[in-house]
């Protein structure tokens, strides 16, 4: 009998790998057509869905498509990867339902046909180049058997069709990213929404209110959303209770329409009240605008993405009554307080931590300070910078002095390569001395001139630069495990040495390649990330005296993973916080500047595993720039990002027009906006600024198609460069310990495609094995599927959801906005069912799991009692 088993696991493998290898096939298929994409794993997978190549007829116009559940069991989405651009799309949401009103192609839901035969449950909604965002950890949309969704809708408003002059075909969509395993919250959907607003022309301001009691098992907001047309200025969300209104989440319509951090400390029970406001104003309109499905209509939406415990899930809610006058005089001033937005925020993310000092002076809408909307900028490189060639060698360092002038740190003519170090990290060409061109370079930001030159006959591998408030450089050599304070007046003069010359080591006095230097200029304060070799970050006081040290943090405090070559340091003087590039871990961590504290991680997949350099801007809430670099396990684009502090989402990327980033070193960015990057293997400069974004739809085309082939679930083969031997050089040699692994990494990454006798071969011998083996595999069969089915997570039952369905105040399931909306300027109650949602896009680790990392979003258990 022992023998039994053995056998069904060798037939059974055999079975696996043809399969595999028929999925295989099924993909490179489908990815051809635009269909549906399902990359088998154990337990997570994804799915694309995306619209097969459509050129809508007409302005407003809603196209839907179908795509079944790809399982017959219960899934959990757990990220909303958005496939979209706003220079194409006005809005994208997604719907769940039982029978679509067609299985076959798209449609025209914006027509009576609308985009379910049952009604459906929204669960997720895009807009205006909405950033990521993340659902919490152990939570996910329950899709599949017991939900009551066997289909995915998404459905797409196509807003103004003269970006389809050019006649291209528009494949947008989002991908799904799914588990199998069981969550034990489950995400859902509560909207509140005015149906009946009517904005009388040139009246200042216009009060949408929305309130329902709230009647059900208690839910945990994690995230919100709000969405108006040009009209809305402001829309804030509430819960009421006891009398007391607690603010929800509260934002501009006119930043990019994503699903924000919601206040942590809220949660909704039984008895408790939902509110909403939407500011309008009709200043500049001719005609009244109502509530409706096109552009030139107005919405008032605010979308609260819960959890809840999934013994009582609830999918989807909604919330359409007009609160009393009498509620909403106790709503919160700042209500009616608008959001102001500039070009200078770069979509930088308002909310929650919104100052109230000037609600007494701003209380009604300010016309006499016109507010700005920018959600269409993005950084381009400035091509023609600089105006002549710098001469320079491997750029390691910018900075910038305290007339905003840039600061160039290079290597000159010494190279670090291969024979750089020896194993023990000491420096193995003091015999080539030291670097006799100028290693320092002041450089004007707008024309690329050289206007100070400094730094010879001092360096050996210059690494990281700052300065400090009296403009002396502050530089690390990682050839000399040295922090230097260096002069800046042309006299070449060394204020201060930190460690001791080509010397390596631990302790407080030595450094072993230290890596970039950070200088507090409130307090002189000095930060060291050391480096190569020691995975710390080092404080000292302003006279160089050692003060303490510390390691990495993590968002999951449970295991601390140490930092992995600490690359680039930046000081965030109004948060009085430091960052640190964790370059192999792929993130940026930021803890408290006087006690190391950990405060957050920022890690994307966007990263692809490595971050080389960070730097910070305190416009609005807080932008980080930084640049990845070129990962052997995970490809992706080398690029510049920037990233909201608060919400940790990639607002932009930028990388050259013409070339490619090669090894981006360091990044710096200026006052007036501009952002430098210098590049180590290229040895180069580049220079980028805010450009209005071309409304081209091959661009958004184009950008589409670089994020799936970023996907490295989907994506594995890596494109292979020799121009960028000379980049890695670096790494090769302060890491070879890891250089086997390395390259075992780069053969698997280049596999030789099967051939089709190589995939005929498996199904021949499977058919033959099966043949003797039925009766044994048969029966493996019947007992995997008792135990599997023992193992089951017993749904709820659905009649649930009916009983739930009648409370007034929300639906479960969808929502038909026809049955609520008067027919108007040809607009007919039938059509409506398009404007549910629109929103926002999500993001996650999936390591080990489906669950995400973000500790902003971990969700916490729901006390034992509904109270």
């Amino acid at each position: 009998m022992m023998g039994v088993p053995a056998s069904c696991v060798v037939v059974l493998t055999f079975i696996l790998y043809s399969h595999s290898m028929k999925i295989q096939s099924t993909l490179h298929v489908s990815k051809r057509t635009n269909q549906q994409q399902i990359i088998a794993n154990p337990y997570n997978f994804s799915v694309d869905l995306r619209m097969p190549g459509v050129i809508p007829t007409g302005s407003d116009t809603y196209l839907c498509m179908a795509f079944p559940v790809p399982t017959r069991q219960d899934a959990y989405i757990v990220d909303f990867i958005p496939l979209a651009s706003m220079d194409t799309v006005h809005h994208m949401l997604l719907f769940g339902c039982q029978t679509p009103v067609s299985t076959h192609s798209f449609w025209d839901c914006g027509s009576v046909q609308g985009t379910c035969e049952d009604e459906p449950a929204i669960m997720y909604a895009w807009a205006r180049n909405a950033p990521p965002t993340k659902l919490p950890k152990d939570v996910g949309f329950k899709v599949g058997r017991s939900s009551g969704m066997s289909y995915f809708v998404l459905q797409i408003h196509y807003g103004d069709i003269s970006a389809f002059k050019d006649h291209h075909k528009d494949c947008s969509g989002l991908t799904l990213r799914m588990t199998s395993r069981p969550q034990p919250f489950i995400a859902g959907i509560y909207l509140l929404m005015s149906v009946d607003t009517v904005i009388l022309p040139g009246k200042r301001v216009t009060d949408a209110d929305v309130a329902c009691d709230y009647t059900s098992y208690p839910i945990y907001p994690f995230a919100f959303r709000t969405h108006t047309h040009r009209l809305g200025k402001v829309v804030s969300g509430y819960r009421i209770r006891d009398g007391k209104w607690t603010l929800i989440g509260r934002q501009s319509p006119q930043l990019p329409q994503a699903f924000y951090p919601a206040n942590k400390q809220v949660n909704v029970k039984y008895g408790d009240t939902l509110a909403a406001r939407c500011v309008f104003t009709g200043e500049g309109k001719t005609s009244k605008t109502y509530i409706g499905g096109t552009s030139d209509d107005e919405m008032c939406n605010f979308y609260i993405m819960y959890y809840m415990d999934s013994r009582h899930a609830i999918p989807y809610m909604n919330c359409m009554e007009m609160g009393s006058e009498e509620l909403f005089q106790h709503i919160p001033t700042e209500a009616n307080v608008p959001i102001k937005v500039s070009p200078s925020h770069m979509n930088s993310v308002m909310h929650l931590g919104q100052s109230t000092d000037d609600h007494d002076h701003a209380v009604l809408l300010d016309t006499n300070k016109p507010e700005t909307v920018d959600q269409d900028y993005h950084f381009e490189q400035v091509s023609a910078w600089p105006q002549s060639s710098l001469q320079l060698g491997q750029v390691s360092g910018l900075a910038l002095d305290s007339d905003s002038n840039l600061v160039i740190f290079h290597r000159g003519d010494h190279h670090w390569g291969a024979d750089s170090f020896n194993n023990q990290a000491r420096y193995q060409q003091r015999s080539l001395g030291p670097i006799q061109q100028s290693a320092i370079l002041v450089v004007d930001p707008s024309k690329g001139s050289i206007l100070k030159a400094s730094g010879r006959n001092m360096f050996f591998l210059p690494h990281g630069i700052t300065t400090d408030k009296e403009n002396n450089y502050w530089v690390t050599d990682v050839a000399l495990h040295q922090v230097l304070k260096v002069s800046s007046d042309g006299k070449d003069r060394t204020l201060m040495a930190l460690g001791e010359a080509f010397i390596p080591g631990s302790d407080n006095n030595h450094f072993c390649q230290p890596t970039d230097v950070a200088v507090d200029t409130e307090s002189g304060n000095i930060f060291v990330s050391d480096g190569y070799c020691n995975a710390r970050i080092i404080k000292f006081s302003a006279d160089g005296k050692y003060l303490s040290e510390w390691g990495a943090g993590s968002s999951d405090r449970r295991r601390r993973i140490p930092f992995q070559i600490p690359h680039s340091l930046v000081l965030l003087p109004d948060k009085k916080e430091i960052c640190v590039a964790d370059r192999e871990n792929g993130r940026i961590q930021c803890f408290i500047a006087e006690t190391g504290e950990f405060v957050k991680e920022i890690k994307k997949d966007e990263f692809g595993g490595e971050v080389f350099a960070v730097s910070y801007s305190p416009t609005g809430d807080g932008l980080i720039f930084a640049v990845n670099g070129e990962s052997l396990s995970r490809p992706v684009p080398i690029r510049g990002f920037v990233i909201d502090y608060s919400t940790k989402d990639i607002l932009d990327t930028f990388s050259p027009n013409k070339k490619e980033f090669k090894m981006p070193h360091d990044i710096a960015e200026t006052r007036d906006g501009s952002v430098f990057v210098g590049d180590a293997s290229s040895k180069s400069v580049y220079k980028f600024t805010t450009e209005k974004l071309h409304h081209s739809v091959k661009k958004a085309g184009i950008e589409v198609q670089e994020l799936e082939e970023m996907d490295a679930v989907v994506q594995t083969k890596v494109k292979q460069d020799t121009s960028k031997t000379a980049a890695i050089q670096e790494k090769q040699t302060v890491v070879q310990k890891t250089q086997p692994q390395l390259e075992a990494d780069k053969e698997r990454k280049s596999p030789a495609k099967p051939n089709k006798g190589e995939r005929v071969l498996p199904v021949i011998i499977t058919t033959l094995l099966l043949i003797p083996l039925v009766v044994v595999i048969s029966i493996g069969v019947f007992i995997s599927w008792r135990k599997y089915n023992q193992r089951e997570v017993k749904a709820e039952p659905s009649s649930v959801r009916g009983i739930l369905g009648k409370i007034r105040g929300k639906a479960v399931g969808s929502l038909n906005l026809g049955n609520f909306f008067p027919s108007h300027k040809g607009y007919s109650r039938q059509g409506f069912d398009q404007l549910s949602t629109e929103g926002s896009d999500q993001e996650r680790n999936d390591e080990d799991s489906s669950d995400s990392e973000n500790e902003e979003y971990s969700a916490l258990p729901p006390p034992q009692s509904s109270s």
